[in-house]
């Protein structure tokens, strides 16, 4: 994972990360990292019960591990995107949950794509925040198509009617 992230930063590419080992600082160098709260907690040693914890575990791992960014998925809670200068809450996207398979993947797929595309870590987020809460509110894993994204996103800033693909 070293190596991987040092040529990808060489080539200025951004770097993102769902860690699979409680030991963040193997990703040292990752622009972002998408741990769940559950990946947060036993890299951070304790359980996290509030958004102050979670700033404060997450901001401590990323100074410690040298990672840039992290967005913790906290299911129902939705989710937190914190660096060191500043953190933002996005809630839960989702009406009802009938299966969380594959939201994680989703996250941090939309996430990439969202960034490869010039969207801000933010406005990428916020992307994926919506991708998940579609995925979540369909049985097995899911996908939550372009049709399906610009409609809830339509729906959530209350414009009538769904809204064309092409705008």
């Amino acid at each position: 994972a070293a190596r991987l992230i040092e040529i990808a930063r060489k080539a200025g590419k951004p770097v993102i990360v769902d860690p699979k080992s409680r030991d963040f600082a193997r990703y040292a160098g990752a622009s972002l990292i998408t741990p769940n709260l559950k990946e947060l907690s036993e890299a951070a040693g304790h359980e996290l019960s509030s958004e102050d914890d979670i700033v404060a575990a997450a901001r401590g791992l990323l100074s410690g591990a040298g990672i840039d960014t992290m967005l913790v998925t906290r299911g129902a809670q939705g989710m937190s995107l914190i660096t060191a200068d500043g953190a933002d809450h996005f809630p839960s996207r989702a009406r009802e949950v009938f299966d969380v398979s594959g939201a994680g993947d989703t996250v941090i797929a939309t996430l990439a794509a969202g960034i490869a595309a010039g969207l801000s870590f933010v406005n990428a987020a916020q992307l994926a925040n919506v991708a998940a809460g579609i995925v979540v509110g369909k049985t097995g894993t899911a996908v939550a198509y372009t049709e399906d994204i610009l409609e809830d996103i339509d729906r959530a800033s209350d414009t009538s009617g769904p809204r064309s693909p092409t705008t």
